[in-house]
């Protein structure tokens, strides 16, 4: 089969940059509406590796079917298959394409809940034992949802996810280490003025390992630290459902008031366990193409001049402790066209309307990103 030279390309980047792919290990290419030159593309990159690659095909209409239908001892049963498959990998590369964002609307909550709450064990161990990059696929779906042509969209997929991401590793490293040294965190902007602390957390940097596209520092708050009120401005999809115009108030790291929308649906989702109501992360974002919301979020949590505040699961490392089936990323873009706003790191200035102040962090600006 002849494979187009940009599935060739991002393949490549996947499996040699990403996943780091060596000699013998077993890797699993995890497909969800994807075209099979893409899914060919990453075995033959795999395989160049010298990698062993195990490839699992999804479909949409499919796993709603399932979830429509889900029992626990049915979905008991098939996350220990699930996770012992998962316990033989070193590696997890996973492309979900969608034709339909809300294919999953209509499944109800216990349901949703139910699987995310069985399948958590796979989960945890894909993201805290093996090395893992998540991507979307561009779909005519996505390109509505960027209000762009289908073409337009293609070329700015690629262009995207084909960045030189490391020309982000000497701004991503100052931002960490200055984010290790923090302890008081306060945010303000339009609707929101939040404070946590992040002492001894310490943090990760996100330069294309884990998702693509790529371009976040990630910590977290410490658990019952958070306080104040925080008004996220990126409209969100989350267990198929559309919400805008989120606002959480905390006291003592909890989420004590959340209104949307869709404020019943937000709260059943809160809900859902003990943890769901605590942070599980906190993440400042910066890839220079990424500029406007599309309701997909592994694109708009790196969104220039944005930062993202999570509640949920927090990750193993650079975690806080608490534990959740939900980890939802909210997004709130700082940029002037969307209000402003400023981001302080024990009483100093980091961040102000998007741009990073200290010359630390300034190759973590768009002039000097796009420059490349």
């Amino acid at each position: 089969m002849i494979i187009d030279s940009r599935f060739t390309q991002l393949a490549e980047g996947l499996t040699g940059f990403s996943a780091a792919l060596k000699k013998g290990e077993n890797v699993l290419i995890d497909a969800f509406d994807v075209p099979d030159a893409m899914v060919i593309a990453l075995v033959r990159a795999a395989r160049a590796c010298g990698a062993h690659p195990f490839v699992q095909l999804h479909r949409a209409r499919i796993t709603r079917e399932m979830s429509l239908g889900a029992e626990e001892a049915q979905y008991q049963a098939l996350s220990e298959v699930e996770l012992h498959r998962m316990e033989k990998m070193q590696a997890y590369i996973a492309i979900r394409g969608s034709e339909n964002i809300f294919e999953a609307s209509d499944v109800p909550s216990s349901r949703v809940q139910l699987v995310s709450r069985l399948m958590k064990p796979v989960i945890d161990r894909r993201v805290n034992k093996t090395k893992w990059v998540v991507l979307r696929w561009p779909t005519p779906a996505m390109a509505q949802q960027a209000a762009m042509s289908t073409e337009a969209f293609e070329d700015f997929y690629f262009k995207v996810c084909t960045l030189d991401y490391a020309r982000m590793r000497p701004g991503m490293k100052a931002l960490s280490e200055l984010m290790n040294k923090t302890d008081q965190v306060r945010i303000t902007g339009p609707g929101t003025d939040l404070r946590f602390s992040i002492k001894g957390i310490g943090s990760k940097e996100c330069g294309g390992q884990y998702n693509i596209p790529d371009g976040e520092v990630f910590s977290c708050p410490v658990k019952d630290s958070v306080e104040g009120v925080i008004s996220y401005n990126a409209p969100t999809v989350y267990l198929g459902s559309s919400f805008d115009n989120i606002r959480l108030v905390f006291k003592k790291g909890r989420i004590v008031e959340a209104t949307s929308n869709n404020t019943r649906k937000l709260n059943q989702i809160l809900d859902s366990d003990s943890g769901a109501r605590y942070i599980g992360e906190f993440a400042i974002g910066f890839n220079p193409h990424i500029l406007e919301p599309m309701r997909d979020i592994l694109f708009d949590e790196k969104i220039a001049g944005s930062f993202h505040f999570t509640p949920g699961q927090a990750y193993d490392e650079c975690g806080n402790g608490n534990k959740s089936q939900v980890h939802w990323d909210m997004v709130c873009i700082q940029r002037p066209e969307y209000g402003g706003g400023e981001i302080h790191f024990d009483g100093k200035l980091i961040r102000k309307d998007g741009i990073f102040v200290p010359k630390a962090l300034h190759k973590l600006n768009p002039e000097y990103l796009l420059a490349g």
